[in-house]
């Protein structure tokens, strides 16, 4: 990505005290609220280890994504840009930033999450090679 697309863009492990920020920009991406979308469980996620990035341009976090690998298979989740940054390539730079990183543990293959709902974000995993597993359903419970 060239800098003038996205200014300086440089992505980033989470730190504790971007918590509220990453559940602003949630909120501001529009991404769907879930029972796990609270600070308490952001901070044990960013403290316990799975790879929480951010991608900040120019000093501001304009961009999340969380990757964990459970020995098994990579498993990334909660892809976030914010709306004045989409189309710059934040979104492709975070994928790639924890890819690789997931690569780096063992993983072999990586799942994502995608709302169906979102047509974009449907759009956006097609172009980056991200396809629809149609032999699989996604069963969840909340606890």
């Amino acid at each position: 990505m060239s800098d003038k697309a996205a200014g300086s863009l440089s992505i980033r492990d989470c730190q504790l005290n971007d918590v509220e920020a990453i559940l602003e920009l949630w909120r501001q991406a529009e991404a769907t609220p879930g029972v796990t979308d609270t600070a308490e469980d952001l901070r044990r996620a960013v403290a316990k280890g799975p790879a929480v990035l951010v991608a900040e341009v120019e000093g501001r976090l304009v961009g999340s994504i969380i990757g964990t690998f459970d020995g098994w298979r990579g498993n990334i989740y909660r892809l976030a840009v914010h709306p004045d940054y989409r189309r710059r390539g934040v979104a492709r730079a975070l994928v790639a930033e924890v890819e690789m990183r997931l690569a780096q543990q063992g993983a072999k293959r990586i799942t994502a999450l995608v709302e169906r709902d979102h047509p974009w974000a449907m759009t956006f995993w097609e172009a980056v090679g991200y396809r629809v597993d149609e032999r699989i359903v996604r069963r969840v419970r909340n606890l």
